[in-house]
């Protein structure tokens, strides 16, 4: 079965193209109708390489290629960074997919389907249903930012009782503030001034403190797990004196640029440094049940799915004015 599309290309010049793609639905592969796109900053990042843009899609499946046995025709569907699993390696297996040995990503394979669309194929078991009642506009940012943290939040040992700092309340550190709330944990906001210090608090952290790269807080209680969210660009030699012992550092908004920092820093106190990328399937699912349970809806902007809406968003996001995500809606 063939299906055709819109989508909406990045070019050499900046601008956003409109184009059509016709792709015959293939082994377990679903054509989900795209109603609504988070945007993301790496979708500003491969605005000039040519790719379909967009990771962050909910929608309805209208279609489904042979085997299709995880979601039916009808279904309202999150779909997102990760286009495809092999579904049987280790790290498949073991709950960790967005590390699958053969995984498609956005950015650097399948460039012919993003989320900026009318509609894309996918791999069934890369998407996502969404707990009926909750909102498409809200489920969409969680299949990616959401999901990024967490992933943090769940799985990597954070205690009831610990210390977890959030650095950055943007689009990724405004929804790390109020899921780690929901969790139970104590929760402190570093901000780079005092302007967000009362909506932090109405997010749920309990504690909000001025964070300057090479200025630590003064007075400050050591910090179990701190997660990076702002800047990519950050001094690790002034995160250290904030650290406890025994503590992690998740940097979740990335450089390709080297990090200064003294290894002997990091054995004194025992500091680990995690990588995290996305989510996984089940730790989606988690998310999304718990969002809707819990009611915790991402702070949003919405545009239209235009080529003069995503523009128009991508330019506020550009100049940090973007309170929190971009929703890009069908009109």
């Amino acid at each position: 079965m063939s299906v055709t599309f819109q989508v909406f290309r990045g070019s050499a010049e900046g601008k956003i193209v409109a184009d059509k793609v016709t792709r015959t639905l293939e082994h377990n592969e679903v054509f989900v109708e795209t109603l609504v796109s988070g945007m993301c900053g790496t979708d500003v990042h491969y605005l000039k390489a040519g790719l379909v843009l967009g990771h962050e899609g909910v929608g309805i499946v209208k279609a489904a290629g042979p085997s299709v046995t995880t979601v039916k025709v009808g279904d309202r569907v999150g779909f997102g960074y990760t286009h495809a699993i092999c579904g049987h390696c280790d790290n498949c297996t073991n709950g960790w997919d967005q590390y699958c040995r053969t995984v498609k990503l956005y950015g650097s394979s399948d460039f012919d389907n993003g989320t900026f669309s009318s509609g894309a194929v996918w791999d069934a078991n890369s998407v996502y249903i969404i707990p009926e009642g909750y909102e498409s506009v809200y489920a969409a940012p969680l299949v990616c930012a959401g999901a990024t943290v967490w992933s943090v939040l769940t799985k990597f040992g954070i205690q009831s009782t610990d210390r977890v700092a959030v650095l950055g309340i943007g689009g990724l550190g405004h929804l790390a503030i109020k899921l780690a709330s929901a969790l139970g944990y104590h929760v402190v906001a570093l901000s780079s001034s005092e302007a967000k210090r009362q909506e932090a608090k109405e997010y749920g952290a309990s504690e909000y403190h001025v964070f300057r790269s090479g200025q630590a807080p003064k007075d400050m209680e050591p910090i179990k797990h701190l997660i990076l969210t702002g800047s990519a660009d950050i001094d690790y030699s002034t995160l250290i004196p904030m650290m406890d012992t025994l503590s992690s550092i998740y940097p979740l908004t990335v450089t390709s640029e080297p990090s200064n920092i003294t290894t002997l820093s990091l054995v004194t106190k025992g500091i680990r440094i995690q990588g995290s990328m996305v989510g996984s399937r089940p730790v989606i699912r988690s998310l999304l049940d718990f969002a809707a349970k819990k009611d915790i809806r991402p702070t949003i902007e919405t545009f239209p799915l235009t080529a003069e809406g995503i523009e128009t968003a991508m330019q506020k996001l550009r100049d940090g004015k973007m309170r929190y995500r971009g929703v890009l809606v069908k009109e």
